[in-house]
């Protein structure tokens, strides 16, 4: 047997002794990482190990959203910052209507990113319902959305002080109806589909990155080197209004398999598209749910550096 990471395991394993994954249930990390008591480590049930007292995590440091069994997500704090500033949003408006789905990752260096995140998530996914109960056609529906998104960050109230930039997140969005996926997005959170024989990235970064390669001036290994390799070109916020019209592509869905919505907190830790496939395919749950506990997890134990959010439509 081997772990998602690809090492060998044992059946009766409980943690993977190369990066510490559990093998078992699946139950949220602690986003708290000592006691606010007596300072102890926190068990995975947010237990105290020496105290007992209970502590919660703060608000949306751990965030999960299940619909059903086939739409779900998680946003982690991740190890490293002090709050959580991603944020996601799902809605299925029947059984048999369309599916939607948004990441938001706000940008660190604005004011109020997790406000931002949180604005553009909800009010993209309310306005992609709206927009479909009044028969506007996807790609129409995923513009007027992230205007409405962007109409309400630049709303936010915050500090010009100078030193920061006004409330900014990325976004990723996408409505699932009739067997096709209509993606739009601003910035580096990224869409993917994965399934036994297909995974493609269906998304392309805004970001320093994708430009300089793409346009030949430099490689992809040299760009990865440089302190500009992970700055977006892209987002939604009141310094980015003349540039805020998403991309958006159309994606057939092929058969069975997973869409997948995430954060840079979780693309960074994987090598490649195959690997990504490799995590969802070895996760001990197929669920939405617990594909999504999987991959945070993963990212989690890879170092957790930055915020991390998943969210998975399954098929």
């Amino acid at each position: 047997m081997q772990c998602i990471c690809g090492a060998s395991i044992l059946a009766d394993d409980k943690f993977c002794e190369e990066c510490g994954t559990p093998l078992r249930a699946s139950k949220p990390p602690t986003a708290i990482d000592k006691c606010e008591k007596c300072g102890a480590g926190i068990d995975p049930e947010g237990y105290c190990c020496q105290c007992g007292f209970r502590q919660e995590p703060p608000v949306h440091d751990w965030l999960e959203v299940i619909i059903n069994s086939q739409l779900a997500g998680v946003s982690d704090r991740g190890l490293k910052h002090s709050r959580n500033e991603d944020f996601l949003a799902l809605q299925q408006l029947n059984s048999s209507q369309p599916n939607i789905l948004v990441v938001c990752d706000g940008v660190s260096s604005s004011e109020k990113p997790d406000l931002a995140a949180k604005t553009a998530a909800e009010s993209t996914c309310l306005a992609l319902a709206n927009a479909w109960e009044t028969g506007e056609n996807s790609a129409s529906a995923i513009k007027s959305a992230f205007a409405t998104a962007l109409a309400n960050v630049c709303n936010i109230s915050y500090r010009n002080s100078g030193d920061l930039e006004p409330p900014s997140t990325t976004i990723v969005a996408v409505i699932v109806q009739e067997g096709i996926a209509t993606i739009g997005w601003l910035g580096d959170s990224r869409a993917y589909w994965i399934s036994a024989h297909i995974y493609q990235q269906l998304t392309q970064d805004d970001s320093w990155l994708t430009e300089v390669v793409a346009a030949g001036k430099i490689s992809e290994a040299e760009a990865r080197l440089s302190p500009k390799a992970h700055a977006i070109t892209r987002w939604l916020g009141a310094d980015a209004v003349e540039d805020a019209v998403p991309s958006i592509v159309k994606f057939t869905i092929p058969g069975s398999g997973y869409l997948i919505l995430c954060s840079d907190g979780l693309w960074n830790y994987t090598l490649d598209t195959a690997h990504l496939a490799n995590l969802v395919q070895r996760s001990p749950d197929r669920d939405a749910i617990g594909i999504s506990r999987t991959l945070v997890e993963f990212a989690r134990n890879r170092g957790g550096h930055d915020n991390i959010t998943v969210a998975v439509l399954c098929f």
